[in-house]
């Protein structure tokens, strides 16, 4: 039996999620979104994840306020229209695919907010160009030439966290079957957790208990009215000097775990201008297995995993419990089929592609497990 082609069960306080597979769709911002809404690409693009045959598809950054959104154009979750929205276009391509759980990542992207979108620089937007004022654990921005954020202050925080606690209980109203909170590539938890961002010298800044604080925080405001599937996305190595570090990472991981996160999603970078990545294959591998070592919770892996037997390997290791794909999965949006028939796995697909394929592949379709909603 493979490694990748295993099934596997997140536990939370409702019950169990079962997971055909161990493969995961990372969270991919589209920057595609009208006032927060889901559009008619969102359907596109999350139909074809929805038919990937991964074994869950966590939906893209998706802001918990307006003013927490990456660029104009992404995705939101803070009242009813952006919900509407939302609700409308995740059924619609749930009714087009196996079915699969789905995640939403639910984010704030703090002191790098109100930017342009990547196909346009990604730089921070005056207010003449569709801008807004930012807000960050410190008045230090992201880059120098910057614009400083406001520094959050108590009625920041709470109206923050009450964001979060709304949006997931939104997520959960349309039967969205877990949640992943972004503490990850510099946006706004991440910030707090990284002394790169955080220069504080109140109980929310300084030592590590005080860095960590506002992500706790969070999190339990969301764990208090969410029962589901719940972790968090984390950055395990800002990659500069005196950054947030690897042994940090183990150690929030483990407070996550005691306040009830049913996983955690190892990535790295974002925060600092200075960073050098060591980018390779399997180069985030070592965090999350740093990561499930410390905790022995459920972790995801992330980061230029691009073939199925290297897959396969980081499962067989013990590293990891959950492989995640992101960019790979846009260029080749069948990679598992790929992997099922390297492997000699199974997956879920629609009946209207169980003749696509090759002779050398067939018999990766699992006829038990087929069907629609």
């Amino acid at each position: 039996m493979s490694h990748l082609f295993s099934e596997f069960t997140l536990t939370s306080p409702s019950g169990p999620l079962s997971l055909a597979n161990r493969a995961i769709v990372a969270p991919m911002c589209q920057y595609s979104a009208t006032h927060g809404q889901a559009s008619d690409w969102h359907l596109m693009h999350w139909g074809n994840m929805l038919n990937s045959g991964a074994a869950m598809f966590i939906i893209e950054a998706t802001a918990v306020v307006p003013e927490g959104r990456i660029t104009p154009m992404c995705l939101g979750l803070w009242d009813d229209a952006t919900a509407a929205a939302l609700q409308d276009k995740l059924h619609r391509a749930r009714q087009l695919a196996p079915k699969v759980p789905v995640c939403i990542q639910l984010a704030h992207a703090g002191r790098k907010a109100s930017s342009a979108v990547p196909w346009q620089g990604g730089q921070l937007l005056r207010p003449e160009q569709g801008g807004w004022s930012t807000e960050g654990p410190s008045p230090i921005p992201h880059l120098a030439q910057e614009t400083a954020p406001h520094e959050l202050d108590a009625k920041g925080f709470e109206h923050i966290k009450q964001a979060f606690a709304k949006a997931a209980q939104r997520a959960e109203a349309m039967g969205i079957e877990a949640i992943e909170l972004h503490g990850a590539h510099g946006y706004l938890l991440h910030q707090f957790l990284s002394p790169v961002a955080n220069h504080r010298t109140d109980s929310y800044g300084g030592n590590f208990d005080n860095r960590t604080r506002f992500p706790m925080e969070v999190f339990e405001a969301v764990r208090a009215v969410y029962k589901g599937t719940l972790g968090m996305r984390i950055s395990a190595s800002d990659w500069v000097d005196n950054g947030w570090t690897p042994e940090e990472t183990a150690d929030f991981s483990l407070r996550l775990k005691l306040a009830g996160a049913d996983f955690v999603h190892i990535s790295s970078g974002g925060v600092a201008a200075q960073q050098k990545i060591a980018l390779g294959p399997d180069y985030q591998v070592p965090f999350a297995k740093l990561v499930k070592q410390k905790t022995n919770l459920p972790t995801i892996t992330v980061g230029l995993i691009t073939e199925p037997q290297q897959a396969e390997d980081i499962l067989a290791r013990g590293d990891a419990d959950l492989i995640a794909l992101a960019r790979a999965f846009l260029y080749k949006p069948r990679w598992v089929w790929e992997a099922a028939a390297a492997l000699h796995g199974t997956v879920q697909a629609s009946p209207q592609y169980w003749r696509c394929m090759p002779r050398e592949a067939q018999g990766i379709f699992d006829a038990v497990q087929m069907g629609q909603r």
